[in-house]
């Protein structure tokens, strides 16, 4: 906008009387709106669109993170739950693995105590197939010493005193055969 000195100076009335040119206004409000027109065509517009894309982004991503932190508080009661039903299985299974523990224990204990029993009943059945063999043969050795003894006697004549001494004898090698 031009001012005119003398233009002002010779209107006294109206807009003219301020300086104000008609066709320069004109002008100037059509280059303003054509100004604006561009700049909301070409710059407004764009910047619009990206500022709505954002906010859109923006809200998906809320959106997107309340159901992350409402999925991860299922998944945390579903983690939970499985570590709690683990837990529990693996408590059963360490009480049945202590049961049959148990079990086997007591089932090695009483094979161990049978096996045992008849054990010592084979040493009692075999201490007395042992002792009537040695009574058997104590006895032959016996009816032998007394047969000895009887023939040694008969082949010589013994006073009761030789007679003693000699019983004693015998009965002492004897002993020492036992031994």
């Amino acid at each position: 906008m031009i001012l005119n000195l003398p233009l002002f100076l010779a209107s006294t009335s109206g807009l003219a009387a301020l300086g104000v040119n008609w066709s320069s206004l004109v002008i100037q409000l059509i280059t303003f709106v054509l100004g604006f027109l561009v700049i909301k065509k070409y710059a407004v517009k764009p910047i619009m669109k990206m500022l709505d894309d954002r906010h859109q982004k923006i809200e998906q991503g809320l959106q997107l993170s309340e159901a992350m932190i409402k999925q991860e508080k299922e998944l945390k009661i579903k983690v939970d739950n499985l570590l709690h039903q683990a837990r529990q299985e693996a408590d059963q299974m360490i009480a049945d693995a202590s049961s049959e523990a148990q079990s086997l224990i007591k089932k090695a204990e009483n094979d161990a105590n049978k096996r045992g029993e008849l054990l010592i009943e084979e040493a009692k059945e075999r201490i007395k197939l042992e002792t009537s063999r040695a009574k058997k043969e104590l006895e032959s050795e016996i009816l032998s010493l007394i047969g000895q003894t009887t023939e040694a006697l008969l082949r010589q004549k013994l006073n009761q005193e030789e007679d003693n001494r000699f019983i004693k004898r015998l009965l002492q090698e004897e002993e020492k055969t036992v031994q």
